[in-house]
């Protein structure tokens, strides 16, 4: 089925800033194809832009992020990046958006570059890029982080890392030194992303702060294919109340990043309602002409159509 294009907005479209570069090792030299995306806002991105007919990017920082980073630079270096990305958005802000990225090692002060990213450089919330140092962020310590998101009415978007070291020696080699995306976006992200959701459920922290919103991309990590049978194992006796289904449906909304199927696309609209579902290429990985040709195919009425590409993103963001 074709439509008639409406106004389309893609939420997990990445960059990397030089500034941070310096600290990410062989993060910051990706293939070429890439690198030359990573670092280009207004040659490349935009030409790809404009002839896939995305009308504007949502930009956040590419993995690792600052999750890994040391104490002695994650703030300074969160500052940065988020200074940079005010100033690419200050030159076309009618193409342009972002997340901050917070140094979530230091759960106060990831609070406070919230506060400032968006109340003064005007990001429309944050990216986390998985484990910090190893933890998960259902950990008490880092609610702080969340409490903030709240006050501000901004999401947070919880990207997929690398698996932890220990992990991948068990469970993903030797096939990691094989076939490199077994870690990756074939397998262990989506692992990972959808286990640290899991976790953030069952910590309780939705109960305290009910008005979280959490974005999570690539059709939810799996979750709403196992949405009803995580709901109801966890809901067996000997389990504490979690409401699992009913926080996922509540506090989590969902992008397309990298994940143009038509089933799983079913799914989750299904599963999470249309209002829950939004438009996302995970670009410069994924195409952003792949993800536009896809979403204009799909079985959506007009309204619906329009609500995946940009209605939903616009009301979420404030956009």
């Amino acid at each position: 089925m074709s439509h008639e294009k409406p106004l389309v907005i893609a939420l997990e479209e990445h960059f990397m800033e030089p500034s941070l570069a310096q600290y990410l090792g062989k993060a910051a030299s990706p293939p070429a194809y890439v690198s030359d995306r990573l670092y280009d806002f207004f040659d490349l991105r935009l030409s790809e832009m404009d002839a896939a007919g995305v009308d504007m990017q949502v930009l956040s920082h590419q993995s690792p992020g600052s999750q890994r980073l040391g104490d002695d630079v994650a703030v300074e270096a969160c500052r940065n990046v988020n200074n940079a990305l005010a100033d690419v958005i200050a030159q076309k802000p009618d193409r342009f958006a972002g997340f901050a990225m917070i140094p979530t090692n230091t759960p106060d002060l990831a609070a406070d570059e919230l506060t400032r990213a968006v109340e003064e450089k005007g990001m429309k919330g944050a990216m986390i890029h998985g484990m910090n140092h190893g933890e998960f962020l259902d950990l008490r310590r880092y609610w702080p982080i969340f409490a903030r998101a709240e006050a501000l009415g901004v999401p947070i978007y919880i990207h997929p890392s690398l698996p932890d070291k220990t992990v991948t020696e068990r469970y993903y080699a030797p096939y990691d030194q094989t076939h490199s995306m077994m870690t990756k976006a074939a397998w262990g992200f989506g692992i990972e992303a959808g286990t640290h959701t899991v976790r953030l459920i069952l910590s309780g922290l939705f109960q305290e702060h009910p008005n979280l919103k959490i974005l999570l991309g690539h059709l939810g990590e799996a979750l709403p294919f196992w949405l009803s049978r995580i709901d109801e194992s966890f809901a067996r006796p000997g389990n504490p109340p979690s409401d699992f289904a009913e926080v996922f449906k509540r506090n989590f909304w969902l992008t397309t990043s990298g994940f143009f199927d038509d089933t799983a696309f079913g799914c989750t609209v299904e599963t999470m309602g249309i209002d829950r579902v939004l438009f996302a290429v995970d670009y410069p990985y994924a195409s952003s002409k792949a993800g536009v040709d896809w979403l204009m195919q799909t079985r959506l009425t007009k309204e619906h159509l329009a609500k995946v590409a940009s209605g939903n993103a616009q009301r979420l963001l404030g956009l």
